[in-house]
């Protein structure tokens, strides 16, 4: 393996998360007065964090969104989960072999460290990840496209950011991980192709992942 580190994106890497995510995100901007399509929600929200939602609505609309915005959307999220949601299919034949040829891995996402937690948990993932293996944007000041989420966990693993790969299914992750100054595997299951410019390589499924990071 010609990487010390490998650092999972979570929602669309990992776990199958992101069209349950972005389906409820949708809707709940619908029913508060800002139309979102499923399609606009993957456009613009996908690999970000919550609080890039507040943003772009504050800045397209000029209103905030309710003060308990996230709460009430994670709750209709996770209560998706607990029927909905899969690992994504290869992934855990991916951390099985890290695990196996002692390769160190860890998951950096925009999500927060209870959505992780709750995603892990419900698609039988968390046997792979202790508390020091998890990082969320909640751990920095700002959430990708900016590299500090990145650069915060190969600190905390040890790892100089040119000696981790990035895995990634969106264009803010492909960003920060650029940025980062780390390889990245644009993972395109879900995203076409031409949005993931800047990736070290791109790969459609996740059993091709292991045969490129050698």
């Amino acid at each position: 393996m010609r990487y010390d580190l490998i650092i999972f994106d979570n929602d669309g890497v990992l776990v199958d998360s992101e069209p349950i995510s972005n389906r409820h995100l949708a809707a709940y901007l619908t029913e508060l007065g800002v139309p979102t399509s499923y399609e606009d929600s993957l456009r613009d929200y996908m690999g970000s964090a919550m609080h890039r939602v507040h943003d772009l609505v504050l800045e397209r609309t000029g209103r905030r969104l309710p003060a308990d915005f996230d709460d009430v959307l994670h709750a209709r999220i996770f209560a998706a989960f607990e029927r909905e949601l899969r690992p994504v299919p290869g992934a855990v034949d991916v951390l099985e072999k890290l695990a196996a040829d002692g390769v160190p891995y860890c998951v950096a996402s925009s999500g927060s460290h209870q959505k992780i937690r709750v995603g892990h948990r419900t698609a039988g993932l968390d046997r792979w990840f202790q508390e020091d293996r998890i990082f969320s944007s909640q751990d920095v000041g700002r959430g990708k496209p900016a590299p500090d989420l990145f650069l915060y966990t190969a600190e905390r693993m040890g790892v100089a950011p040119e000696r981790c790969a990035v895995v990634e299914d969106s264009p803010l992750g492909v960003q920060a991980a650029v940025a980062a100054g780390m390889d990245v595997y644009g993972f395109t299951a879900m995203t076409p192709p031409e949005r993931l410019t800047g990736a070290t390589q791109l790969f459609a499924h996740m059993g091709e992942l292991t045969d490129l990071l050698i």
